[in-house]
């Protein structure tokens, strides 16, 4: 069988540098991804993502880096179509890549929502859709193909799956990539494909955007990089092939399920419903059941 093949994007620091890292040392060749921007987005820098792919072939692996933005739909489909000529395929597609634009609802400006939007959620749209777009042309049984074992990895976080509450545009995506996530798990079965989330606990150069007293008593030493990578591993590994459709949280030493969210009780009514009706309804029903869950 040919060597399987993985395209990280986000992977010129933090935990997307450390994902690449790992499955190179587990055997994949890897796809660097990494535009090299600012924390805000601004700017670009190929020098870390050719730096982490430099890492990987000084450690015996194969490696190619790519700065493009995968927030542009047309380079994320480049992205994809590299890793398939440079490689011969893909089975693997992790993304990490994202940036933050922090403000209070009441404050943040258009600008700020749509950037971070574009990246976080339309980023992961974009190579979601060409690394689909490729499986679906090419059914797991074909021989040029034969590895039924396909993966696509979202990042979410937990601003989004809590409401952190000075990141709308960041929990927003977040948690529309939740959305996509169990969309895709449903849409792609069929070609291979299983689709997991991932919710990192690590610190990075967006966790040191947090005030000082709020990240000491939040972050703990082991919320590493290296800690929420093996996560990823296993995750891309053939031996995941049962899980999909999820959302995983890796935290310091903890790893965690979320379930999705679930409907606690019904209330049906014989008549069509009134203003007040629903309010009794809703008083009586399901604020104890709410309530309850706390």
């Amino acid at each position: 069988m040919s060597q399987r093949v993985a395209v990280i994007t986000g992977a010129g620091r933090g935990i997307g540098a450390a994902v690449a890292e790992l499955l190179a040392a587990q055997g994949l060749a890897v796809v660097v991804n990494d535009l090299g921007g600012a924390l805000d987005g601004s700017g670009a820098d190929p020098g870390p993502a050719a730096a982490v792919a430099e890492r990987i072939r000084r450690a015996g692996g194969r490696a190619i880096h790519d700065s493009g933005d995968v927030a542009d739909h047309a380079v994320a489909g480049r992205l994809v179509q590299r890793a398939r000529a440079e490689f011969g395929r893909l089975d693997v597609l992790v993304n990490v890549a994202g940036i933050l634009r922090d403000r209070m609802i009441f404050n943040m400006t258009e600008q700020e929502w749509d950037a971070v939007i574009r990246v976080h959620l339309r980023g992961t749209f974009n190579t979601t859709r060409h690394a689909a777009a490729h499986w679906r042309t090419v059914p797991p049984s074909q021989p040029a193909d034969p590895s039924p074992h396909r993966r696509i990895i979202n990042f979410t976080s937990v601003s989004g799956l809590r409401g952190a509450a000075g990141q709308p545009n960041y929990a927003a995506a977040k948690m529309g990539i939740v959305g996509l996530t169990y969309s895709c798990a449903n849409a792609l079965a069929r070609f291979g494909v299983t689709v997991n989330a991932v919710s990192p606990g690590a610190v990075t150069r967006m966790t040191d955007t947090m005030p000082t007293e709020k990240r000491a008593s939040n972050l703990a030493a082991e919320m590493t990089p290296e800690n929420v990578a093996p996560l990823v591993g296993y995750l891309a590994s053939e031996a995941s092939d049962w899980l999909t459709g999820q959302v995983v949280s890796a935290e310091g030493l903890e790893i965690g399920l979320y379930n999705r969210p679930e409907q606690i009780r019904t209330v049906r009514s014989t008549e069509p419903w009134t203003a007040e009706g629903i309010a009794a309804a809703i008083e009586s029903s399901f604020r104890p059941a709410v309530e309850g869950r706390r």
